[in-house]
């Protein structure tokens, strides 16, 4: 599995002290391990997850996995059915349907009130384009992983300029989901041809038009995505899996 790219917090300090760094913990390590091996698809929607056998590949004990996969759960991420045991939640047409419908109306409502507020200007600007520019970076290097947390990143930061932390928040029990589907998109689809639709939302985004950008956002949210067949891809990805596992 690929390295983790971890995201460094903003600290804001004052001159009497600064904010102690909190160390990641193994849980969210596992976290992390999960939403980075279910982005690239070494594990798949739909997937029986043994918790021993991830602890053992993971090379740590029983107890941060199975607190991680309660975290996963209550996110949506991982879903545990009686006498099914806990799977990655499958993706069908419904659930990104609904997933589309929540981001649209948070995004939607986050870009209009930045750009009533003037927070479409020079400085987050600047923060919105270096974000793509390492969504660039992550392309040039096909890492799936780190490309479909730009991505995140790209949206979270959008949001924040709602000034809103209930807007936030709910964007955040999406977030873990979202790159998960924005990295298997990026198996299904060329990944300049998705940073170039992020250049178009930071080109509407400047122009201040709030209707033009609730068309943008749309289109990005919902036309896009539907042209990538994720149950197609996840077909495809997981047909390739079983060609190269090893015969017992």
């Amino acid at each position: 599995m690929k390295a983790l790219h971890l995201v460094n917090p903003d600290v804001s300090a004052s001159p009497q002290a600064f904010i102690k760094l909190q160390p990641r913990t193994l849980v969210h390590q596992v976290i992390d391990a999960l939403v980075a091996g279910a982005s690239e698809g070494l594990i798949l929607p739909g997937d029986r997850i043994i918790e021993a056998d991830l602890a053992e590949q993971l090379g740590v004990s029983r107890v941060p996995v199975r607190e991680a996969l309660r975290v996963l759960e209550s996110q949506g991420i991982v879903v545990n059915e009686p006498y099914k045991g806990i799977r990655l939640t499958p993706v069908t047409h419904e659930r990104i349907d609904q997933l589309i419908e929540v981001r649209v109306a948070l995004e939607t409502t986050a870009a209009t009130r930045a750009i009533r507020l003037k927070l479409n200007d020079g400085p987050h600007l600047l923060e919105l384009e270096g974000i793509v520019h390492e969504m660039e970076a992550m392309a040039a290097r096909n890492d799936v992983f780190g490309f479909a947390m730009a991505d995140t990143t790209f949206h979270r930061t959008l949001c924040s300029y709602a000034g809103n932390a209930v807007l936030s928040d709910m964007w955040e029990m999406l977030a873990r989901q979202m790159t998960i589907i924005f990295g298997l998109s990026a198996l299904g689809k060329p990944m300049p041809a998705i940073v170039e639709e992020h250049w178009e939302l930071i080109r509407v985004f400047r122009s201040g038009k709030v209707a033009d950008m609730a068309r943008a956002i749309s289109d990005h949210i919902d036309v896009e995505i539907h042209k990538v067949d994720l149950e197609k891809v996840i077909a495809e990805r997981r047909a390739e899996t079983r060609r190269h596992a090893p015969t017992p």
